[in-house]
């Protein structure tokens, strides 16, 4: 028997005796399954770090907490979350709070933007992106109707 012809029954005699397939479909079929698996890990993923932060916040005495799904919305993030604060202060703590909440959970160090004015302060985690403003702020730029509007493919505005 060739070496190669040896390697290949080695390597994937398994898949192949098994499935009947021949070596392309077998691997395609391998790729196909960890790719589903790494979609399912990365889902579970984003889905806990929404449930940290939106009990970070409401532990924080965040106000007007919205959570949005921008799957196939934006490539940024799967979530983005927007909240008030009522003072610059309320702003900063509700920030430092969910800062350590995610990192504690197991969700890495987050990127922030805007913590030392504390007007708006932005925490993305990867998977969820959070809004912390205060209110006057918050209702100057307004970014969850932005981003909670319907996609003009799933139906007409009225």
């Amino acid at each position: 028997m060739p070496p190669f012809k040896r390697t290949l029954d080695t390597a994937c005699g398994v898949a192949l005796m098994m499935k009947g397939k021949t070596l392309r479909t077998a691997t395609v079929v391998k790729a196909d399954e960890l790719s589903s698996r790494a979609e399912a890990g990365r889902s579970s993923g984003a889905e806990a770090a929404l449930q940290t932060a939106l009990e970070s916040l409401e532990n924080s005495k965040a106000e007007d907490i919205v959570s949005i799904d921008i799957q196939g919305k934006s490539s940024l993030a799967d979530y983005m979350i927007v909240a008030s604060g009522r003072s610059h202060r309320h702003v900063a703590a509700v920030a430092d709070h969910l800062i350590r909440a995610l990192k504690e959970a197991g969700h890495g160090n987050a990127r922030v933007e805007g913590l030392a004015s504390a007007d708006w302060v932005l925490i993305d985690s990867g998977d969820v992106i959070v809004h912390v403003f205060r209110p006057e702020v918050r209702e100057f730029y307004n970014i969850e109707k932005m981003w909670q509007a319907p996609d003009l493919e799933d139906g007409t505005l009225h």
